[in-house]
């Protein structure tokens, strides 16, 4: 088991030639090396907040397990985001480092799952999501349909509004707050807005769970800002047959996808991801500084 020195910490790296996506070869060292190289952009959007990881360590072809409490066999060194809440304490791993992304990665926790308040005050969400799920037929190209509606809406409540593909099935709107607001209202409002688009489409969208409804649809999922829920983190990997990545994307190149009709512009890899970053820098930066309130609906 090779042992490499990550920022002064010494890191057992285990089963690197070990094959996760089995359809591209796409390998754990290859993981190991698309988390490291990513890491400066993708800390700063998980060190501080809760992570839950989602493990694979027979590939993304096995069933995974959700990994909410950092594992009792942590290095010393790795410190923890704590969080208490209805559902009891829990000791998320703290991932601030290149050498606790690493550490991380080597557990094959794919993806990273990360809240919508920071852990020192997660009473606040600093940003309201609206995950798009296509119902089959529906696709990712209705999903940037929808994602093009929410920005109009948005853009008439003088809202500023970002977007990422999942990189799995869907699209994700979020606006960002960084100003005091609680999950009860960042959902009050998500669920407005959900239900008046399913209002306005009804052939298009629905605003509730229920599969039999789903159908060629596409789920505003306004769920996922309730105070305990998580979601993909920018930049993660998923556990798709392709390495495929959550990546943050501009609003033309959403526009042009859907003008073009073409699902490829809405998918990135690693690879891909990397050159992104090269030439477009952190799009997932303004989750960070942009500060605005929610408006009474």
């Amino acid at each position: 088991m090779p042992v490499v020195e990550v920022e002064g910490r010494p890191l057992k790296l285990s089963n690197l030639d070990k094959v996760l996506y089995p359809a591209t070869g796409f390998t754990k060292a290859e993981v190991i090396d698309y988390y490291a190289r990513i890491a400066p952009v993708l800390l700063r959007h998980c060190a501080d907040r809760f992570v839950t990881l989602k493990r694979y360590p027979e590939g993304v072809d096995s069933k995974p397990f959700f990994e909410k409490n950092c594992p009792r066999f942590k290095p010393d060194w790795m410190s923890t985001n704590d969080y208490t809440g209805s559902e009891g304490s829990i000791r998320f791993c703290r991932i601030d480092s290149l050498a606790a992304v690493t550490w991380t990665a080597n557990l094959a926790a794919l993806e990273l799952h990360t809240s919508m308040a920071r852990s020192d005050d997660p009473d606040t969400p600093t940003m309201v999501v609206f995950d798009l799920d296509p119902g089959e037929p529906a696709d990712v190209l209705t999903c940037a349909e929808v994602a093009l509606w929410l920005r109009h809406i948005f853009d008439d409540l003088d809202l500023r509004s970002v977007v990422k593909t999942s990189g799995s099935k869907g699209i994700q709107v979020y606006v960002p707050l960084n100003t005091p607001a609680t999950h009860d209202e960042a959902s009050a409002f998500s669920h407005t807005i959900a239900q008046l688009l399913e209002q306005a489409h009804p052939d298009r969208i629905v605003s509730v769970q229920r599969k039999e409804l789903r159908v060629g649809k596409v789920l505003v999922d306004w769920s996922q800002n309730s105070r305990h829920k998580t979601t993909v983190c920018a930049y993660s990997l998923r556990a798709r047959e392709h390495p495929t990545v959550s990546t943050p994307m501009t609003w033309d190149e959403i526009a042009a996808a859907h003008d073009a009709g073409d699902r490829s512009l809405l998918t990135f890899e690693t690879g891909d991801v990397l050159d992104r970053i090269d030439r477009l820098g952190d799009l997932w930066a303004p989750t960070l500084t942009v500060e605005q309130s929610l408006p009474a609906l």
